[in-house]
């Protein structure tokens, strides 16, 4: 590993504009802060500040899901704002600034790269990722921590379980064949059919999570990213309902007013449309 001074600054293409610009944005939000500033922004914490952050990723999440770059670029700004916002007020208060949160990911990245700024010779993307993970355990080295101490409990669930099984897959806590995972899914849809037989909510609340984490683990296992496997099958979702309401519409009808038998005609005539190409 190497330290942030090893690296020779001429290798690396800093362009003053952006320097500026970034200045001018943490200049501006100081400014927003200030006594004589906006009210609101004066008002706000860090606590006060969580949802919109979230609310912010989620939106940069769906500029990419999207393909809208106008958007992203957009988003982007709104979420790297948020970002000076936590560390301004974090300064006001002598915790820490702006300076200091860039130089420690600079740093982190530095030390956490030894293949491209140091001498490892790794050089795929797992040997990456499981670097990665050793230099991160040998930083937050602690007798009597757990591997999984440090699992944000703040995540959405699918994205939670699903990290949680990336970190125990890199210390070789995974099974080495999706039809183990297969089988897994169905023991614990077995388990869950009884619990709901058993009429037991702790226990169908309790096997339901199981299954849900053996799905997760079965996209994870499948290449995909859980949290976004669901939101397409949402979104397919709510695009077809919506083809029902058009159709009931139509025959000039509406929602709650027709029984299940004629929704779901109309649903399937809507997927067997879908999977053929057949125009509606």
């Amino acid at each position: 590993m190497v330290d942030g001074e090893d690296v020779d600054a001429t290798s690396i293409n800093h362009q003053p504009s952006i320097i500026n610009l970034f200045q001018r944005l943490c200049d501006i939000v100081a400014k927003l802060r200030a006594p004589d500033g906006c009210p609101w922004d004066r008002e706000q914490t860090n606590e006060t500040l969580l949802p919109g952050l979230i609310e912010e990723a989620y939106e940069v999440a769906g500029a990419v899901r999207a393909r809208d770059d106008q958007n992203l670029c957009e988003e982007l700004g709104d979420l790297i704002l948020l970002a000076v916002m936590h560390a301004q007020i974090a300064e006001e208060k002598g915790r820490f600034n702006i300076g200091e949160v860039l130089a420690n990911v600079t740093a982190k990245l530095i030390r956490r790269h030894p293949h491209v700024f140091g001498e490892s010779g790794v050089r795929d993307t797992d040997g990456v990722v499981k670097q990665w993970e050793a230099i991160k355990r040998e930083e937050k080295s602690d007798a009597g921590r757990h591997y999984l101490a440090d699992l944000p409990a703040a995540l959405p669930a699918l994205m939670r379980a699903q990290k949680a099984q990336k970190k125990a897959a890199r210390v070789n806590f995974d099974w080495t064949e999706i039809s183990d995972v297969v089988a897994k899914v169905d023991e614990e849809l077995a388990e869950a059919k009884e619990a709901i037989a058993s009429r037991d909510p702790s226990a169908i609340g309790d096997e339901i999570g199981d299954l849900l984490f053996a799905v997760v683990n079965l996209a994870r296992k499948s290449k995909l990213d859980a949290e976004m496997a669901l939101q397409t099958a949402t979104d397919k979702f709510v695009s077809r309902f919506s083809g029902v309401e058009d159709e009931l519409r139509a025959r000039g009808k509406k929602l709650g007013e027709v029984g299940l038998e004629e929704l779901d005609d109309i649903w399937n005539a809507l997927k067997v449309e879908a999977r053929h190409g057949t125009p509606s």
